[in-house]
């Protein structure tokens, strides 16, 4: 990816976290990565455009920041269920970069309750993170049936979504929130001894 093909995306993420998808408007975007028009229109076409390319950025930039391995992080643990703890619970750090991500995946998936554009590509990258659970949750329970494993999978990156939102809201303390998930955790894993 170029650097300002970078800078547009880090612009939309912060703009669709600040106004909204429906508040996003391709001279805001310009302004706020430091481009002209013509540069964001040459490099996704149109607001469609920008706005599948912001999801898969905001997806992927998530892959960053929850990597297991993050060395911000700590080691990697070797417990599966410590990992799977952990994995879930990077996703309540209070970093910008965390709290921008969180809020625009919220904003994008808002919009497709009655803007279906996006709706595939949202429920695709659903999909994925709670494969991606799923597998965590396979390595701690690994005799578990698979339905099973996939349906604590779902459950908690729904929880996990819900609680975000209400801890962005200042709803609940970052604390209470990651309390909250660390308990969902066990719940959902001890279900499935």
């Amino acid at each position: 990816m170029t650097d300002r093909r970078r800078t547009i995306l880090e612009g939309a993420a912060r703009v669709i976290a600040r106004r909204g998808v429906r508040g996003l408007r391709v001279t805001e975007l310009a302004a706020e990565a430091g481009v002209s028009t013509a540069l964001v229109y040459y490099h996704f076409k149109d607001r469609p455009g920008i706005l599948r390319q912001a999801l898969a950025f905001i997806g992927d930039r998530a892959d960053r920041y929850t990597e297991p391995s993050d060395a911000a992080a700590g080691p990697h643990p070797a417990d599966p269920r410590e990992l799977l703890e952990r994995t879930l619970l990077l996703e309540f750090q209070d970093l910008p970069e965390v709290r921008e991500n969180s809020t625009a995946w919220g904003e994008l998936r808002a919009h497709t309750v009655f803007d279906p554009e996006l709706r595939e590509e949202l429920a695709a990258a659903g999909a994925a993170w709670a494969a991606e659970v799923a597998e965590l949750i396979a390595a701690v329970r690994p005799g578990a049936a698979a339905a099973e494993v996939t349906g604590a999978a779902e459950r908690l990156t729904a929880l996990l979504e819900g609680l975000s939102v209400r801890w962005l809201s200042g709803l609940l303390p970052l604390g209470h929130a990651r309390h909250l998930m660390r308990e969902a955790v066990r719940v959902e894993v001890d279900r499935l001894s």
